[in-house]
């Protein structure tokens, strides 16, 4: 094996994991490192293979006691695949895609059956928070694959056409014999089709499909945040043996706003304001999805209160209400004064010592006495000395 990692390891279970465990992981390695969410991406398409060989042994309990007992010496000969393809994962586990491991994220109705739903396909979305909060419709471009109207998907030559697979006679499976063990596997030849390809279409290479760049218009609902998918039914791959076509999924982006920061429903934003403007209460402009609004400041507001403005958050995506935005009230402090400025401060200041709070009042009475005691403390040593 090439391939030496261990493979709970690579699924990240433990020794003593459930088959159910060990499916669920491998579950969601997959849908991580799918081709189609990583196009071009090496690392996650060899992730993908390694997922499918542990998943191969640890999934049999015969291939996994051996493994359990001898690693992977124990494997060497054996029945197992070398996945050096991505169809070669498809078609191993073609039963397990949709309605098993993989549900509908990749489609298809497994192998040994007629027809098979095509491969999802994805694409990326960025909106602005308005256009998040109000609701899109935008244009999207992604890749995927149609028939090639050249061959009309057969694969072969202008001309000519597939012909019966000699490895299997046709049948697309093939009967091993190991001495009372019988196993049909997938014909390696043809790979389940049944058919070759002696000459191949010269435009799309035997494959019966080329690679397109489709642009579509997608409405995005209003309130919905970064990560949601948006699906364009019938979009994706196109299916197997007259499958059903695959869905195109758009993964929504939210841009970053100037001022505001997003908190699920709610909106929150900083907001500066003078010390006059806190001290003596103002009413000041603060940003909101449908710009600049006039927001009263309470007179004694501090720096660092929060005013809640309800009803002017983000919408709820399934239409059950609205958030709202918190108002972060900055205090800023003059860093250079004009003289008038600093001659009204300073008169404020001598008015303060006049008329001391109650709370300065006690913080200042201690803090004299605090040093009335030290003062004597310091004389008493000095005596005794």
């Amino acid at each position: 094996m090439v391939d030496q990692r261990d493979y709970y390891e690579v699924l990240g279970v433990e020794r003593r994991a459930t088959s159910a465990q060990i499916t669920d992981a491998y579950r969601k390695l997959a849908v991580k490192h799918h081709p189609d969410k990583n196009p071009g991406n090496d690392e996650a398409a060899a992730r993908f293979k390694e997922a499918a060989r542990a998943f191969e042994v640890l999934s049999d309990a015969d291939l996994r006691a051996r493994y359990d007992r001898y690693g992977h010496a124990g494997l060497q000969g054996g029945r197992q695949h070398d996945f050096n393809e991505m169809s070669d994962i498809f078609e191993a586990f073609g039963d397990l895609f949709g309605g098993g491991i993989f549900g509908d994220a990749f489609g298809g109705r497994g192998r040994g059956s007629r027809s098979r739903k095509g491969r999802d396909v994805f694409c990326q979305v960025s909106l602005s928070l308005v256009e998040a909060a109000r609701g899109a419709t935008k244009t999207v471009e992604f890749a995927r694959h149609e028939m090639c109207g050249t061959c009309d998907g057969s694969g072969a030559k202008k001309g000519t056409k597939p012909q019966a697979c000699d490895y299997c006679g046709g049948k697309g499976q093939v009967i091993q014999s190991a001495g009372v063990f019988r196993l049909q596997t997938t014909c390696p030849a043809c790979r389940g089709a049944g058919s070759v390809i002696r000459e191949k279409c010269t435009d799309c290479g035997g494959a019966g499909l080329k690679e397109e760049h489709v642009e579509r218009r997608v409405t995005i609902p209003a309130g919905v945040d970064s990560d949601v998918r948006v699906r364009l039914a019938g979009e994706g791959e196109p299916g197997g043996s007259g499958g059903p076509p695959g869905d195109c999924y758009c993964v929504i982006e939210i841009e970053t706003h100037p001022f505001l920061a997003r908190d699920g429903r709610e909106l929150h934003c900083e907001v500066p304001v003078s010390f006059t403007q806190a001290a003596l209460g103002a009413t000041v402009d603060v940003p909101t999805l449908d710009g600049a609004k006039p927001l009263q400041i309470a007179r004694g507001t501090q720096s660092g209160d929060v005013i809640r403005v309800r009803g002017f958050g983000m919408p709820e995506v399934r239409g059950r209400g609205v958030g709202d935005l918190h108002v972060h009230v900055q205090v800023e402090i003059p860093k250079t004064l004009s003289p008038r400025a600093e001659e009204l401060l300073r008169e404020l200041a001598k008015e303060e010592r006049a008329a001391v709070s109650p709370k300065r009042s006690s913080f200042l009475s201690r803090l004299a006495e605090y040093f009335q005691s030290t003062d004597t403390e310091g004389e008493s040593k000095e005596q005794g000395s």
